[in-house]
């Protein structure tokens, strides 16, 4: 099995953002990766789920208080075969073989492969992405000689993994709650607080948090970000202690743990006023994970929803002969591919307007604006590909020894991971208001509509008058005063999700004749869905979209 090979979708996708050259590197690289993957990645997986859970080790024989974190040694390989890809190192160093930058595409690739066996361990990448943005684009020059060749390590030096500790007790997702102290010391900061959700606590060689200085006022514009690392020059622990690590529902292969800083030397990021704004950039990067993570996710519950119902004989036939399970299975690819699709869109719109830096205003707030739609989306998607996986496995669906357990229990995070649903409404709702958003956006639809193919007239009159509807939400909304808007957030960002992923899919539609199929099927699962479908479209596109499919990977794993 090989999780690149097999997916035909994520193949056509990368070759329209790679020239000649990178893909057939990438092909290779992606190849070994997704067989790692499939495989060895795969099995270390499923015991660090089960039995090799990190554990907190408080106190070494002495009675000192050490904050160790144990990781069982299959994780520690994990890391190793995915650092040394260039996972995080190729976004700010050249990769030796080309002479030449890695980009964000290739990187969520990997993200992607990786989340459909091992979504726990995604998260401490994603962490470690998110803070070297932050030192490789706002910290001092003596900051970055010092920390980023261990943030960027591909086996060359010693790895530094990152995080980015957020959370605390009384705040939440209310950051402008925090009340993490730092106060001046000679070059340096000294930390005093606690952080309540601390994802990679232990494994980290750096941290960025957000605390406030002394005198600093209230409010998230009086947080300041700062670069602390996990232990002093001397190798001891540096200021920080462990209470416990959380007994999470999923994503086990993380250490997430209450962390107190007790005087922990910091160095300060950028301009002190500033903090909030950095952090959110930083958030907006792990928003995209998030999304990346829900469809290798997906990828994986459809792979396995498609197996099982290939080989399972019930009242005399195979699953498959069945017009539900076809549906099914006909509803789930299509999502699945138009989604992946959106977010590696979104992807390359983010590594030319952020990455790069070189974006206009309107292309700036119009990538916020689909990060917050694709993440809330897909994150949902999620939960719902792991069930239905589970459901057509029937009992064995429930049983541990199958993926299908593992996958919902890690897909539940991601709706919560990087912020909620209602979080992503009230961004979306500050986008509109200070950023003029909603016109940037019905600009995006209605210029992938003005392109949409001629056979699709008649869907792109649906797609016209389903944004007429969202043009009205939005219009009564913006009259309510501020509280009042919050209560429509959320049902605004899903008519956007509608709405950029059949646009998306229409987009698509372009490239063949099964991509035109999946359009339509996308159409009617968005918005007509509960009315009599007599043309029967899931069935009668079930042998392009799922059976010519099946035999092309067929191909490739003989």
């Amino acid at each position: 099995m090989n999780f690149y090979n097999e997916d035909h979708n994520l193949k056509a996708i990368l070759k329209k953002y790679f020239n000649e050259e990178f893909i057939s590197w990438a092909t290779r690289e992606l190849e070994e990766f997704g067989e790692l993957c499939a495989n060895e990645i795969d099995q270390r997986a499923i015991h660090t789920d089960r039995e090799g859970q990190p554990r907190l080790i408080k106190y070494d024989a002495y009675g000192n208080d050490i904050s160790h974190i144990w990781v069982n040694e299959g994780y520690k390989q994990t890391v190793k075969d995915t650092y040394s890809r260039g996972i995080v190192g190729y976004l700010h160093k050249p990769i030796p073989e080309l002479g030449i930058k890695g980009n964000y595409i290739y990187s969520y690739a990997q993200g992607y492969l990786l989340s459909q066996t091992e979504a726990g361990f995604y998260c401490p990448v994603t962490l470690s992405m998110a803070a070297t943005f932050l030192v490789e684009r706002y910290a001092d020059e003596s900051l970055k000689e010092k920390y980023l060749p261990h943030l960027l390590s591909t086996g060359e030096t010693e790895l530094y993994e990152g995080a980015t500790f957020l959370t605390e007790r009384q705040g939440g997702s209310d950051v402008g709650a925090n009340v993490v102290r730092a106060v001046k010391e000679d070059e340096y900061y000294r930390i005093y607080g606690e952080k309540y959700f601390a994802s990679n606590a232990g494994q980290c060689g750096i941290t960025t948090i957000l605390a406030r200085i002394e005198g600093a006022p209230s409010g998230s514009k009086g947080l300041s970000l700062f670069l602390v690392p996990w232990k002093n020059e001397d190798g001891t622990n540096n200021g920080f202690t462990i209470r416990r690590l959380k007994d999470k529902l999923g994503v086990r292969a993380v250490p997430s743990g209450e962390v107190e800083f007790n005087g922990a030397k910091a160095y300060l990021i950028g301009d002190p006023s500033r903090g909030i704004n950095y952090m959110m950039e930083a958030l907006n990067l792990s928003r995209i994970c998030n999304a990346v993570a829900s469809i290798g996710i997906m990828r994986r519950a459809y792979v396995e929803a498609k197996k099982y119902a290939e080989n399972r004989p019930a009242f005399g036939q195979i699953l498959t002969k069945y017009p539900m399970i076809q549906e099914t299975l006909s509803k789930l690819a299509s999502i699945q591919e138009v989604q992946t699709s959106a977010v590696f869109n979104l992807v390359a719109l983010y590594d030319r307007v952020i990455g790069n830096e070189n974006g206009t205003y309107e292309e700036q707030t119009l990538v916020r604006l689909l990060i917050a739609v694709l993440k809330m989306r897909s994150a949902d998607e999620a939960i719902h590909f792991a069930h239905e996986a589970i459901e057509m496995h029937g009992g064995n669906g429930y049983i541990e020894d199958f993926v299908t357990p593992r996958l919902l229990r890690d897909a539940q995070v991601l709706t919560v991971w990087e912020g909620t649903a209602n979080i992503l409404g009230l961004e979306i709702l500050r986008l509109f208001n200070k950023m003029d958003g909603y016109p940037i956006f019905k600009s995006f639809i209605e210029e992938k509509l003005f392109n949409a193919p001629k056979s699709f007239i008649k869907e792109s009159e649906i797609v016209k008058k389903k944004l007429d509807e969202l043009d009205e939400v939005v219009k009564y909304t913006c009259s309510l005063d501020s509280n009042l808007q919050t209560y429509y957030a959320k049902k605004i960002t899903n008519k956007m999700a509608d709405l950029v992923e059949v646009v998306t899919a229409i987009e698509d539609a372009k490239e063949n004749v099964r991509k035109e199929y999946i359009a339509k099927i996308i159409i009617h699962e968005r918005y007509q869905k509960d009315e009599l479908n007599t043309e029967q479209l899931h069935l009668k596109y079930y042998d392009d979209i799922v059976e010519r499919q099946e035999r092309q990977e067929k191909q490739v794993r003989q």
